[in-house]
This record gives structure tokens, sequence and C-alpha cells, in this order.
């Protein structure tokens, strides 16, 4: 294994393995920490974890546990991967995280910090992370029911994460050839956690030739971009992938304004669909009934608890943030383990949190990279498993994903 890397959750992840594996790389995605070595002809190896939201020292803990089995694979560079829209409060993780993996490396390299992942309309300029034209703060995401996000500026957002200062690649820099240059003195400053502009693709290449021979490299999925070509991976995708035929399921737990848009897109094609409140969910609603409902409607069966951001505070304010949160990812784990059971092939689910769920639930351990269904979200298979998953950040996809999903996941 030449690349490793430790995701914060299930969708990042697979769209880390996406870039990869586009690039040349035979990529296998681990859910958790492996017991047992990798197969022999594993070029990039990613270890998903679900440790987005989760207090920072858990996820220092979960974190190093990947680095160390990643490194007894041998890689030669690790990245940790986190969402392209930098999901995190002040109590967050990422900045402990790359603290800490910092300090297991013994590394005084730069490390490069950038979540811009262009196809999908991240971008960084100034230090600021954008969402199409808008601010991070501006995009929706200052709803996010786990993690609002409120600031744009990485910089700020990190320097409340770590005492450690942060430094910056500004895009003029890059722009001027100058990019491995500034890193490297931003480091010789003591600024060694560097905030990198990238508005293109083609500053995401650079940023990977940069970056050359550096034990750690963060960012979103776009951060792979760069990284085959250096390491020398084959020319072309070493993988195979075939598609799973048999019947579909949609599961979404995303409240994203992209999700939402994509259930109303599902529904006028003529889609069918099953809306779950909150409250009925911690009332008992069971997860078999709403598989015998899934059963008898076609094209495409879809079971969603998303909503706007009013309607998930009001539910928050009457059961608890944390009681919502575990109330909707059981009750999406169980649908998705019970559908398995009931002969579901192919299992379709929107949302970070939902995604992970639904893998924990279906005991998933090693997936399969197949093709790209839409930016960042790629087409998965079970090893030794006749299932197919499509897992989608909640910002990602078409308007049309659903359909798309369930027509790719079968070959088509």
């Amino acid at each position: 294994m030449i690349l490793g890397a430790i995701g914060d959750d299930f969708t990042g992840s697979s769209d880390l393995g996406l870039t990869l594996a586009q690039g040349g790389m035979r990529t296998v995605q681990y859910v958790g920490v492996p017991d047992k070595p990798a197969a022999a002809d594993v070029d990039a190896g990613i270890i998903a974890l679900k440790t987005r939201s989760i207090p920072a020292a858990e996820a220092v803990r979960q974190s190093l546990d990947a680095l160390h089995w990643l490194q007894d694979q041998g890689c030669k560079q690790i990245i940790f991967k986190y969402c392209s829209t930098f999901d995190s409060t002040p109590e967050g993780n990422i900045g402990p995280v790359i603290e800490a993996l910092i300090d297991a490396l013994e590394t005084d390299a730069p490390v490069i910090v950038c979540p811009a992942f262009p196809a999908t309309g991240r971008t960084v300029y100034q230090g600021h992370l954008f969402v199409q034209d808008r601010l991070l703060s501006e995009s929706g995401m200052e709803n996010h029911p786990l993690t609002p996000m409120t600031d744009p500026d990485l910089r700020r957002v990190l320097a409340l994460q770590t005492k450690r200062p942060i430094g910056h690649l500004p895009l003029a820099a890059l722009h001027a050839g100058l990019a491995r240059k500034t890193l490297l003195d931003e480091a010789e400053a003591g600024r060694q956690i560097i905030v990198c502009d990238a508005v293109s693709n083609s500053d995401l290449l650079v940023l990977g030739e940069a970056a050359r021979g550096f034990p750690l490299v963060t960012g979103g999925s776009g951060i792979g971009l760069g990284l085959p070509s250096v390491l020398q991976a084959n020319a072309k995708d070493k993988s195979s992938w075939s598609g799973v035929s048999g019947p579909a399921l949609a599961l979404s737990g995303s409240c994203s304004t992209a999700t939402r848009n994509q259930i109303a897109a599902h529904k006028a094609a003529g889609g069918a669909q099953r809306k779950v409140e909150v409250d009925e969910i911690i009332e008992g609603l069971r997860p078999e009934d709403l598989l015998d409902w899934a059963k008898d409607n076609k094209p495409l069966p879809l079971i969603y608890s998303s909503d706007d951001p009013q309607a998930v505070k009001a539910a928050q304010s009457r059961f608890g943030q944390a009681r919502c949160a575990e109330a909707v990812e059981g009750f999406f784990a169980a649908l998705a383990s019970q559908a398995i059971d009931r002969g579901f092939t192919r299992l379709i689910s929107a949302g970070g949190e939902t995604s992970g769920a639904v893998v924990g639930a279906i005991d998933a351990t090693a997936l399969a990279i197949g093709p790209m269904i839409d930016p960042g979200v790629p087409a998965l298979k079970l090893e030794g498993r006749k299932v197919a998953l499509a897992l989608k950040s909640g910002n990602f996809g078409s308007e049309d994903f659903f359909f798309k999903a369930a027509q790719v996941l079968e070959g088509r």
C-alpha cells in the first residue's frame, strides 16, 4: 500500500476513493480499522471512521488507531480527509486530529489544509471557504443540525481548535509557482498547519505536487487529485467493478438543501415516497412496516426524514439534539439491516450520518470503489457479497440523483 487515508465519515471516504481510483490507484475503502492486513494489490487504502461529530479525544484515539494500521501496510503518505464544507464547531475535532497525527508521525513538514472540491462548488480563497458563489456561512451550512458553520474563515475556525499557529498559502503565490516554497517558509516560521487557497482542479494538482514527500496531507476529497501521479501509480484504474441486479431502496436523513431538492425531483419523476417524522420514530414506528410498504411500491421507494431547518430545530427543541440524531440514525440502521435480509440488493443513502449508520448496520467491512454516479459519489460494492451501495454526502449529487444511482448500481 502506497497511500493511506483516514476519513471522518463514510460518504466522504468513498468520495476520496473515487478520486484516487480515477487517478489510477487500486483503491479499497475499509469500514473501521481492519483486523487483518490489506491485500497485496491495494495501492490506496481508506479507513472510513465515523468521527465527524464525536468528542475530540475519541476522534483522536480512533484516528491514531487507523494511522498505525496504515503505517503497518507501508504507506508513504497519509491523508486526513474531512468534509469539503469543513463541518466543525469550536469544540470540533479537525484541529485536534491534525495535531495528533503530526505528533504521531513525528514530522515537522508542512501540513496542507484544503477542503476545496471545485467539481461540487467548494473553493477556498483568501483562506475563506465558499460553496458556489456563497461564503460557507451563507450557504445553508449555518443551519446544519449538528455542526452549524457560521464562520467561513478556515484560519479562525482552526485557531479555536488548536493552539498551534495557522499559516496560509494565498492563491497568488500558488499561481506564481511558489506553492512549495510558501509551504516550506510557513512551516519554518512556525506555522506548520497551512490553509491553502484553491479554486480549480488545476490548483489541487499543484498542491499535490507541492506536497511531494510530506508525510501528512489534509483536506476534502479533492486533495487526492494530485497525489496518484506524484506517488507513481499506474496510468489507468486497475479496479474491476460490475453492477448488481435486484430490488433497490433509497434512504435519506440529510436535511441539506441539495438533498431536499433531490427528494422533490424524485417525487416529480414518479418515485414512491414515505416521509418519517422524528416523533413517529421515538414513539415506536416499526421499520418492518415501512419495508412492507417499500416492497409493494415502485419505482424506487424512498424513505426519508429530511426536513427544512425550522422543522429540525422544532424537533430538537422537543426531544433534544442528541436524542433526535440517535433516533433517526438508529431507525435507518434498522431499515438497512432488515432491507438486506428481505432481499434488497441496492441501497442508496443520502447524508453522512445516515450512510454511516447504514454501513455499520449491514456489517460492511471493505468496499470496492466503482464508477462515478455524480461528482464525489462512486458506486460501491461489498466485497464478497452481492450488495451495491451509493453513499451520498448531503450536499452532493444532481437533482435526479436517486434514480441515476439506482441505474449505475445495476450496471447501466
